[in-house]
């Protein structure tokens, strides 16, 4: 520690994001990337951009982004806000829309950069625990609040909530906003999105990392009424006026554009998950449903650490966490390619046959 840090340094736990192993020949199945890469189109046209135009700065206002994604959704430049990569979206929404007089709510086992933007922000919150089957129960969220937030599909768990209980929700809590983190909505879980225009509180935040194979590019986006949008506006430019690259927001309009791409691979992690899944629980797992790219699952008889460890020595990294408790036998694996995941099931069964 040092007598230069701020005060609110002392007290800050920071984030601990997933490993990215530096060793050759991993299977990679830790962070839910992509087994799949950019669209091909996306790739040309950053090729066809790297060019004499990166000594200027990038349009600060996004719009040629902001109109490709609105007219994808159906909705209006003024409903669309952008960031460097979906967690910036997040810290920005902390910072504009949740910093009231009540706690802000969220789950007990999710998100974990959730109570790190609290505490860098000096955001009063209250976490409610999950039900018995690792389920988000909105009717525990009926209290007066500051704000709610929860990740659909939850992480790291991957259970989902549908459209009509997060709209019955909306319905019951007009007096806070509502932010539905939908990092990985596409994996299987039905979209709030088309509520943004009904519910004026409800922000719904998307990530290119995902489902767009764009996590190198750093992209995210909101999508909500437009006052929500303008607070998320005031407080960016209050300290970064440019968050998108020029590459970025190429490589974004593109990646909307290739919706044919973007569909088929998603479809292929869908179609390889529910195969991973029933493999699973005839090795003696039980596998969380999910609506992500990673299923959550513990093993009968072997703790989830023992797991984790004995893949790595195979050359697989999982994932698993400590906190809270009730986790810690769980590992979460990233849903791969098909060889990827024969490997792993592979490895699996020597494992556990020891």
């Amino acid at each position: 520690m040092s007598k230069f840090w701020s005060k609110v340094v002392h007290n800050l736990t920071p984030y601990i994001p997933g490993e990215q192993p530096k060793l050759n020949n991993l299977i990679k199945l830790n962070t839910n990337e992509n087994p799949y890469g950019p669209s091909p189109k996306v790739l040309a046209a950053i090729n066809q951009s790297t060019d004499d135009t990166l000594r200027l700065y990038p349009d600060p206002s996004s719009e040629a982004l902001k109109k490709t994604i609105a007219d994808y959704f159906k909705v209006n430049t003024h409903n669309i806000f952008l960031g460097n990569g979906s967690d910036e979206v997040l810290a920005i929404a902390f910072q504009a829309l949740l910093k009231h007089n009540s706690p802000i709510l969220f789950p007990d086992i999710t998100y974990s950069f959730y109570p790190v933007y609290c505490k860098l922000y000096e955001i009063d919150f209250k976490v409610l625990p999950l039900n018995d089957l690792f389920e988000i129960e909105l009717d525990d969220y009926l209290m007066p609040n500051g704000g709610v937030i929860f990740p659909n599909p939850n992480a790291p768990t991957g259970v989902s909530l549908t459209l009509d209980q997060i709209e019955t929700f909306l319905k019951k809590n007009s007096d806070s906003v509502v932010i539905v983190d939908e990092a990985y909505v596409d994996f299987g879980t039905e979209s709030v999105v088309c509520l943004t225009e009904k519910y004026n509180n409800l922000l719904v935040t998307h990530s290119f990392s995902k489902s767009r194979s764009l996590a190198g590019l750093r992209l995210g986006y909101a999508i909500g009424h437009k006052d929500l949008i303008e607070a998320l506006v005031r407080v960016k430019d209050s300290f970064n006026s440019y968050p998108i690259d020029r590459l970025g927001l190429i490589a974004g309009v593109e990646s909307f554009k290739d919706d044919l791409y973007f569909k088929s691979t998603c479809k292929k992690v869908i179609d390889t998950k529910i195969k991973f899944t029933e493999d699973l629980k005839s090795l003696g797992f039980s596998v969380l449903p999910s609506g992500a790219n990673f299923v959550f699952a513990k093993h009968i008889s072997i703790d989830g650490k023992i797991i984790v460890s004995h893949l790595r020595e195979h050359g697989i990294v999982v994932r698993r966490f400590d906190n809270p408790e009730r986790i810690s036998p769980y590992v979460r694996f990233t849903i791969g390619s098909n060889e990827e995941i024969d490997t792993l099931l592979k490895t699996l069964k020597l494992i556990l046959s020891v």
